[in-house]
């Protein structure tokens, strides 16, 4: 292995050539407490950052050994040092000068979601923190005498304030370790339990604004009604009293601009860890909840709706249904059926998002347009036999409709941000109201194994290289949290919800290309594909879809149900 003056030899021996020289630099070198690895050099001043990573032995770094001996506390410990680097690298960004992103200095930028990244990696062997910097130049001509100050003088501050555990505020590390242990007790809790979900007394629900993720300065602290409220021994924050979300159906209802979809967020939010301080890091919720709503145009493959929708008058198969242009009630029922393939077993559900046609039907519209003449079967009439017979739970946020109080188990009314407990109030008062006729036909699950056909239209390309020819990845663009292109094929993931970091749709990117490269050949189902890729992250981790050990900063771990939602809408 090369060292630091080895490459500060180079740095001066390139010095004023053309960019392509900087390609020579890549590779590793020892800076005494750790290694320097220059992984990827960019093309030119303006392309993308180069990528760079540096690791630390875990003798030098010292984070004692039970801070990442089980997956939660690792991920913690992962994302405290990423957020440590971000701060010492935004001290120094841009202080290099030169020409377009000369001078870059930039590490993943963490939400308030505690997400496992490839920024961070705590190895067997040590701690590695993966960034880019953006190799200085003039115009298209090296300035090495930048590039050095960054490599010698900023990256070094970086590695020692933010790697070693001698310059951590311990007490500060501690509460962050605590606090993930303190949130997987409660998840298991939740099982133990027959909770699907918890929310801590003084937890802030409301955020900032539209368009922030931060806690609402003011906000009113949430407060369990005293018929739900349970109290958890957390390990080490003791005695934390709050609401406790039984299994079965509960309804959130209320008036308007008081907190139903605020709560509701909370809830889809829940399924990840959150930083302290967040408002919502005792706010827990089955790590399988999926947030579902109608997703009028979306694109359906193979997909069993019968449950939903039969006897379509175009005589068009319900059984392995497939659309290019969904309507709003197919788009949900089959978004319902695809979050059942995928595990989940709670539904959490905004009447505001939904197609209304598929929720309910009323007596006087039952009346008007005969059953055997609708061939929709609406969620009112399933939502209990899917807890019944399937053990799938749903929180449905209603506002305009009172038939779901027929068969709601637990009534949360919001109140001025305030949950209120109005079951036996309300189960009173619809002892005056007939209950609205129910007569679905027999539930069933969806049947079959869906087919998905992940050639595309896109192949890998071959490029003649002088020694033959190679195959080429496809290539990646993300555009947003919301949508990203492979090859020339664009995926739209805005109404995947509980996408909560772009990191991970970059991921969700890198995860279809994979399955494209590996299982492109012939027909697969869905579940088995999916199925592989867990199995390759659970043994690996995002580094597993990578080209080897070239493994990019900007990955983020998103869930099963996620993964399932990116390949539903190939």
């Amino acid at each position: 292995m090369k060292t630091s003056e080895d490459l500060r030899f180079s740095l001066r021996a390139i010095n004023r050539k053309s960019y392509p020289a900087y390609k020579s630099l890549a590779g590793s070198y020892t800076f005494g407490k750790y290694i320097l690895n220059i992984e990827h050099v960019q093309g030119d001043p303006f392309a993308a950052p180069s990528r760079l990573s540096v690791k630390v032995n875990h003798k030098i770094a010292g984070f004692p050994a039970e801070y990442y001996g089980t997956k939660w506390n690792q991920t913690a410990l992962e994302d405290y040092l990423i957020r440590r680097f971000h701060r010492q690298a935004d001290k120094f960004c841009f202080q290099a000068k030169g020409s377009g992103k000369s001078g870059i200095i930039t590490v993943s930028r963490c939400g308030q979601e505690v997400l496992e990244r490839t920024a961070c990696e705590i190895a067997s062997d040590g701690v590695i923190v993966r960034f880019e910097v953006g190799f200085p130049a003039n115009g298209r001509t090296i300035n090495a005498t930048e590039l050095e100050k960054i490599l010698f003088d900023f990256i070094p501050v970086c590695v020692e304030q933010s790697l070693y555990y001698g310059k951590t505020p311990k007490q500060e590390l501690e509460k962050v370790i605590f606090l993930a242990e303190d949130q997987q007790y409660i998840r298991e809790e939740l099982k133990r339990r027959d909770m699907v979900a918890f929310l801590a007394d003084g937890s802030v629900l409301p955020r900032e604004s539209g368009v922030s993720d931060r806690p609402l300065k003011g906000g009113v602290p949430f407060k369990a009604p005293e018929t739900m409220a349970v109290i958890l021994e957390l390990p080490h924050k003791g005695a934390l009293r709050g609401m406790g979300i039984k299994k079965g159906i509960t309804l959130i209802a209320g008036g308007g601009y008081h907190g139903k979809s605020t709560l509701l967020k909370a809830l889809e939010r829940g399924v990840y860890n959150h930083i302290a301080g967040d408002g919502r890091e005792y706010v827990i919720t089955e790590e399988t909840a999926l947030k579902l709503r109608a997703e009028d145009g979306r694109k359906i493959t193979n997909t069993d709706i019968s449950l939903f929708i039969n006897h379509l008058p175009n005589g068009k198969d319900t059984k392995c249904f497939c659309t290019l242009d969904a309507s709003g009630s197919t788009s949900q029922a089959a978004n319902i059926v695809e979050g059942l393939e995928a595990g989940s077993k709670l539904l959490l559900i905004d009447e505001d998002t939904s197609a209304t046609n598929f929720m309910v039907r009323d007596e006087l519209m039952q009346r008007v347009v005969a059953r055997e003449k609708e061939p929709i079967t609406p969620f009112l009439e399933r939502a209990s036999d899917l807890y019944t017979q399937a053990g799938i739970s749903t929180i449905l946020v209603v506002g305009s409709c009172g038939s779901y109080f027929y068969i709601a188990d637990k009534i949360i009314q919001m109140d001025s941000y305030q949950a209120v407990d109005i079951t036996d109030e309300t189960k009173k008062i619809l002892e005056n109201y007939p209950a609205p006729a129910v007569s679905a036909p027999d539930f069933h699950l969806p049947s079959g194994k869906r087919v998905i056909d992940l050639s595309g239209s896109v192949q890998k390309r071959k490029t003649y290289r002088g020694d033959g020819y190679v195959k080429e990845r496809l290539k990646i663009k993300r555009m947003g949290k919301t949508a990203f292109s492979i090859g020339k094929e664009n995926l739209d993931l805005r109404y995947v919800e509980q996408l909560v970091d772009e990191e991970q749709t970059q991921s969700l990117a890198y995860l279809l290309r994979y399955a494209k490269e590996h299982y492109g050949e012939g027909k697969n189902d869905v579940g088995s594909v999916v199925k592989a890729l867990e199995r390759i992250l659970k043994a690996k981790g995002l580094s597993g879809i990578c080209d080897g050990g070239n493994v990019p900063s900007g990955l983020a771990m998103p869930r099963v149900q996620e993964i399932f939602a990116c390949f539903n809408r190939y």
